[in-house]
């Protein structure tokens, strides 16, 4: 090795931002290693690159002692001072014994070495800007597919999209662009690897945020997000600014807004409720878009009893329960749905609901 080598090493940290040192100090280690298994020795050995020129100097380093039991790892008294007379017992003296080919062993040792510290480099830049990334949207493109898995190319490496967090909606093919949620980045041996969903809430979160001005700049909050992939969901906002509509911030001019999440979602209904500290007013706006008569709070069981008109009954509980099960998901409360009819047989109350409770909510498909 020569200057061109030092002066490719200066390049590579500036580069890549691997420090020249400590390449040199991982170069020289490693010829360590060449050394012993090259010439079949046992002695033990230090490894020099001079910074400037790279030439190489392999010394091999021998303890003073009285007496001599193996001359690869020890050396006399006699013998040390002939080199230097201020040598004494048990100090190290350091022999140069390169050899004549060492420089094509050394050679080839270097460039794997600094191959693999520029990959292992290179894999510790894409994870670091990818763990920043954690719970975030990325957009990539499918590669392939197999029974498991599809494989997303996001640049600099390929992520992994599980079948089971694919929405039912979800069609893709090799070559199209894709929108996934990073729900995990893990460093292994063999690099950085990140895992997608498409049915996580947090998409739905994120893509508000992306979306609504407002929530980005902090003027509204997601308080809660519930949802069935490719079905429905429902999330609850809060305005932090009393002029500010949260609802309408969320939906946007001729519902622009929420209609460009739903089209990314392939049509996934979206219902967009204001949360409230009122547990009462809170769980009538969940259940949108049935209308809530009534609603009595137990707080000791966390459940609430809402009494809905009884033409409204049905779609209060939704298809197979689902517009009930994502208002308990969403609010945290447990909900009981009676119909006007019902809770007269059952608690032996007239009918005098004749008011809808107030609701502040939208929905969308």
């Amino acid at each position: 090795m020569n200057t061109d080598f030092i002066e490719a090493l200066h390049e590579i940290e500036t580069q890549k931002g691997i420090s020249k040192d400590i390449l040199i100090e991982a170069i020289e280690a490693a010829l360590i290693s060449s050394y012993k298994r090259n010439f079949n020795t046992a002695q033990n050995v230090r490894v020099d690159i001079n910074r400037q020129t790279g030439l190489i100097k392999v010394y091999a380093r021998k303890t003073v002692a009285d007496e001599v039991l193996d001359p690869r790892l020890e050396i006399s008294v006699d013998a040390a001072r002939e080199i230097n007379l201020n040598y004494q017992l048990d100090d190290i003296v350091e022999i140069e014994v390169t050899p004549k080919d060492f420089g094509r062993i050394a050679a080839q040792t270097a460039k794997q070495v600094v191959t693999q510290r520029i990959r292992e480099a290179e894999r510790g830049l894409i994870y670091n800007a990818f763990i920043e990334k954690e719970e975030d949207i990325v957009t990539g493109i499918v590669q392939r597919q197999d029974t498991r898995s599809i494989y997303v190319d996001l640049g600099k490496v390929e992520a992994v999209l599980p079948l089971n967090e694919l929405m039912p909606t979800d069609k893709f093919k090799h070559g199209d662009r894709i929108k996934a949620y990073i729900t995990k980045v893990e460093n292994t041996t063999k690099g950085p690897q990140i895992f997608l969903s498409r049915t996580h809430p947090g998409l739905l979160k994120r893509l508000f945020e992306l979306e609504v001005p407002e929530i980005f700049q902090g003027v509204v909050e997601i308080r809660s997000v519930a949802r069935e992939a490719g079905f429905r969901s429902k999330i609850a906002v809060y305005s932090r600014d009393a002029e500010v509509d949260a609802v309408g911030s969320c939906v946007g001019p001729k519902g622009v807004r929420v209609q460009a999440i739903v089209s990314e979602l392939k049509g996934e209904k979206i219902d967009i409720v204001r949360w409230s500290e009122s547990v009462e007013e809170y769980v009538a706006n969940a259940l949108s878009p049935s209308k809530v008569l009534e609603v009595n709070v137990f707080e000791g069981e966390k459940m609430s009893r809402v009494i809905v008109p009884d033409y409204q009954l049905s779609l209060a509980i939704g298809i197979k329960g689902q517009n009930a099960r994502l208002a308990a998901k969403l609010t945290g409360w447990k909900i009981d749905i009676k119909s006007e009819t019902q809770a007269e047989q059952e608690f032996g109350r007239e009918k005098t609901y004749t008011e809808e409770m107030p609701q502040d909510s939208a929905s969308f498909d």
